[in-house]
């Protein structure tokens, strides 16, 4: 949470798989996690094993970039056969002694993901955290590093928002009285002046909240419990000086708040105005540069006027891209402009590329015909079987296509009402059927490998298998496997049992990990379960 790559602008931590070593060690982790993170409790960080209900439904959520869980804790299930490209850090809980298995984990994390950190800003690296000195075993010894982040965006809004406050402080110090009055906003905006004793009394108030939201429990929160404490309370905030700036920048800022915003996009435009705000006190040359920005994002903004929501504050980002508005700005209308737009610059595209037109003259020259090789009846085929495999996971709910899915018995009939519903769809001819037939053993055997088997089938087979049955940590590993790949290709050959990963768990294949009697059920099972698909 504290060195891993982050994402949302800095402020969550990035998609993260920890390798347990087994189900007591992954329920410790996830209660050690809500522990220090209670505001993050059940939801963030969640345990995925064979053992978790639901597992499928939270490896979906995982999948998902915005949704939670953002940690997956994990014994076997996400070694091996789970893609997720927003994956950045992977932490290395257990021993690994297997290197097909080791890289297969290292996998999970090399997966391009483009602007994952914002719109140009792919991903280019992920984290290994490796606590059991696997790097060293299988002698890679990758160049290391300590795992230094930039800033998030909640430290440079806190950081900024402290700065205008000590910018205001001093302004306000030097007026005649000991305070300052800014121009109003008047009736066309708020219907009331606002001024910068009123801003400040904001800015006091969620720096205020934002602390005493901070969880004192929390392992990063403890042992600043002191400060955090003091600055707590509205009395610590009425007056402060360069000591106290200081001491809230350097130790408070960055400790994680129950009080966090998630939009991302908005907090970008934050810190844009308090930029601005503070470079128009301090009569900065930035200013300028600034007043561009935001006077873009008012125009990008105004073609979204077909939105209601943009619609309603079509006046102001009209007056900001005028000269006038600016000649006489103060701090106190620039953060009730920021008010107003910033949960509408989510609406912005990431992205906007102006199309080049060109104006060559193009010269044809003289036809020459081509061979293209590999095109043909092959090539046709696999079209055919793209296209099928397509048409039958959109059509899930069929009553065949539910029984191959759940290793369910068909019958004749089943087989010729899925030829004729590929070819009444226009997926391919029957002659395309036909060598599917021969090449696959039975059309049914081709369609399940198309749509694989449903977990929870696969699962409840081999749950009777083990059942009543003492199992080892090689045992369920090697069940797993055999489940990934039913779920995947629907039937599995027996052979298989003596390839890779499984001669990876032992190199004697099922022998080495089941008894003689265990071995033949486990071929029988596999072979039944193949015979209900042929008919």
């Amino acid at each position: 949470m504290t060195r891993g790559q982050k994402v949302a602008g800095g402020d969550r931590l990035g998609k993260t798989i920890i390798f347990a070593k087994n189900q007591a060690h992954a329920e410790f982790i996830a209660e050690r996690f809500d522990a220090n993170y209670p505001h993050y409790k059940g939801i963030f960080a969640r345990v995925i094993t064979v053992k978790t209900a639901y597992a499928q439904s939270l490896i979906d959520s995982f999948t998902q970039a915005d949704t939670a869980p953002h940690i997956a804790i994990s014994i076997d299930m996400l070694d091996t056969g789970i893609d997720v490209p927003e994956v950045v850090n992977l932490v290395f809980f257990k021993l690994v002694r297997s290197q097909t298995k080791f890289w297969q984990m290292v996998g999970r994390g090399t997966r391009l993901c483009p602007d994952l950190f914002g719109p140009g800003q792919p991903k280019t690296f992920f984290y290994i955290f490796d606590y059991c000195q696997n790097l060293e075993f299988f002698s890679q010894n990758p160049d290391t590093t300590d795992g230094a982040v930039g800033v998030s965006l909640n430290t440079r809004l806190f950081t900024s928002r402290l700065a205008l406050l000590q910018a205001l402080d001093r302004k306000m110090s030097l007026l005649p009285g000991g305070a300052g009055v800014a121009r109003g906003l008047g009736v066309s905006y708020t219907g009331a002046a606002m001024t910068e004793d009123s801003l400040r009394q904001e800015l006091v108030e969620h720096l205020q909240a934002q602390v005493a939201a901070m969880p004192l429990d929390n392992f990063l929160v403890r042992p600043k419990r002191r400060l955090v404490e003091k600055y707590a309370q509205t009395a610590a905030w009425e007056k402060l000086r360069q000591a106290d700036c200081d001491t809230l920048a350097r130790d408070v800022a960055g400790l994680p708040s129950v009080l966090a915003d998630e939009d991302a996009e908005a907090k970008r435009f934050d810190v844009l105005m308090l930029q601005l705000q503070l470079a128009l006190l301090r009569v900065e040359a930035d200013f300028t540069r600034w007043r561009d920005q935001v006077q873009t994002i008012a125009g990008l903004l105004e073609e979204k006027s077909s939105i209601p929501m943009v619609r309603a504050q079509m006046p102001l980002l009209q007056e900001i891209q005028t000269d006038a508005w600016w000649e006489d700005v103060t701090t106190p209308l620039l953060d009730h402009a920021r008010k107003r737009l910033r949960t509408l610059v989510k609406l912005i595209e990431p992205v906007r590329r102006q199309p080049v037109y060109t104006d060559f003259e193009d010269q044809l020259g003289q036809e020459t015909p081509m061979a293209l090789l590999g095109h043909g009846a092959g090539t046709d085929f696999e079209r055919f079987r793209a296209k099928a495999r397509q048409f039958l996971h959109q059509h899930e709910d069929h009553l065949t296509i539910h029984k191959l899915r759940w290793n369910l018995p068909l019958t004749p009939v089943d087989l010729d009402e899925l030829e004729r519903l590929l070819v009444a769809a226009g997926v391919g001819t029957t002659a395309d059927i036909d060598r599917a037939r021969q090449e696959s053993c039975g059309l049914g055997l081709f369609i399940q490998t198309l749509v694989g088997m449903d977990r929870e089938a696969a699962k409840q087979a081999f749950g009777l298998f083990l059942s009543g049955k003492a199992q080892s940590a090689n045992q369920i590993e090697c069940i797993n496997l055999i489940i990934n790949h039913l779920t995947e290709h629907g039937v599995m050959d027996p052979g298989r049992l003596y390839e890779s990963p499984f001669t990876d768990i032992n190199p004697q294949g099922p022998e080495g990990v089941f008894t003689s009697a265990q071995v033949d059920d486990l071929v029988a099972l596999l072979h039944t379960m193949r015979q209900r698909a042929v008919a």
